[in-house]
């Protein structure tokens, strides 16, 4: 009977032990942030990007590249907020960031332009500081020539036209017609 109370204990135990949320480093509730957040989206144009956040002591800075590989052509900015002055930050990071990477979606077109801003939704009635703004000196475009079309075949002068009926009629005999007809196809000028 002892025996038994002690499994069940025991049991008991390793059932709490192994249900309790696991904290690393500042990303259970009130820890702050969750580490290196990231995500991935594309816009209109056909631009695959991909964006990072890192904590930078008193702010956070998102990082954004995005990439068309139809026209070799990139676009990379930061942004810089400080979302610890937003309580549903400090509360729920996990569900800030996905807010935060879907805001960088809808933005789209006005991706790394002049006075954008992301903000998670959970945050609108935070300060105006834990917006992320776009820093002015961090946006950097991109455009790799796209490849030069090959030349294009350049006509010549020569108005002379190659007389094929002498060699139709040494060659071909009945068929001279015909043969004329298929050499100055093959053969379209006498230069």
């Amino acid at each position: 009977m002892a025996r038994m109370l002690l499994l069940r204990t025991f049991s008991f135990c390793l059932l709490v032990v192994l249900l309790q949320p696991v904290s690393s480093g500042g990303q259970g509730t009130g820890g702050g942030s969750v580490v290196a957040p990231r995500g991935r989206f594309s816009t209109t144009d056909h631009m695959q990007c991909t964006w990072t956040a890192n904590d930078t002591g008193d702010s956070v800075t998102v990082r954004v590249r995005c990439q068309n590989p139809q026209t070799r052509s990139g676009l990379r900015c930061s942004y810089r907020g400080a979302p610890r002055s937003c309580a549903a930050f400090r509360s729920e990071p996990r569900r800030f960031w996905k807010q935060v990477g879907r805001a960088l979606t809808k933005l789209r077109a006005q991706l790394c332009s002049e006075g954008a801003s992301v903000r998670a939704g959970m945050c609108r009635r935070a300060p105006g500081d834990a917006r992320f703004e776009l820093e002015a000196n961090s946006v950097f475009s991109a455009r790799t020539p796209a490849p030069a079309p090959p030349p294009s075949p350049t006509s010549t002068s020569c108005t002379g036209h190659a007389d094929h009926r002498s060699t139709a009629e040494e060659y071909c005999r009945a068929w001279a017609s015909v043969c004329s007809f298929l050499l100055s196809m093959l053969q379209t000028d006498a230069c």
